[in-house]
């Protein structure tokens, strides 16, 4: 951790200490992401400004154990959160990024109810990977008409 990041939280940091979930940075993510098989990175943001981070700090490794064996999880660390939110395209703290040998399936954001969780989990495990939405900055061709149709 450099100086300039804040501890970890400690529910946070029990992901990565007592159930042993990789925390990622610059230097493991791309390793962690070559691995075959599906994943799930959690990004938590800021725990003081998205405090709901916390809730999904504890509801992670339920989420693994109902799934037993189906995905890994790895933790985000705070400095490669910006960058995994521009890579794939989520717009709310914290989230659930879903990975496929390191292809995007999709994402939760928030905390939610225990069935969303299930039921959504089972379609992303269903569902084949895809690019990742943009993060909102519209895109449009040199050549297309400016007036409305």
């Amino acid at each position: 951790m450099t100086p300039h990041q804040p501890p970890i939280h400690p529910l946070i940091a029990r992901l990565i200490d007592e159930f042993g979930y990789p925390q990622l940075d610059a230097g493991n993510l791309e390793t962690w992401n070559a691995a075959p098989g599906d994943a799930v990175l959690f990004c938590a943001g800021d725990p003081v400004q998205y405090p709901e981070c916390l809730d999904v700090a504890v509801v992670l490794p339920e989420i693994l154990r109902a799934f037993p064996g189906r995905f890994r999880a790895g933790i985000a660390a705070s400095e490669l959160e910006p960058a995994m939110q521009a890579r794939y395209g989520f717009n709310r703290w914290p989230t659930l990024v879903f990975l496929r040998g390191g292809a995007y399936v999709g994402v939760i954001s928030g905390i939610q109810d225990w069935s969303v969780y299930l039921g959504r989990i089972n379609e992303l495990l269903a569902a084949p990977a895809h690019r990742p939405p943009s993060i909102g900055i519209p895109v449009s061709s040199a050549s297309a008409s400016h007036t409305c149709h």
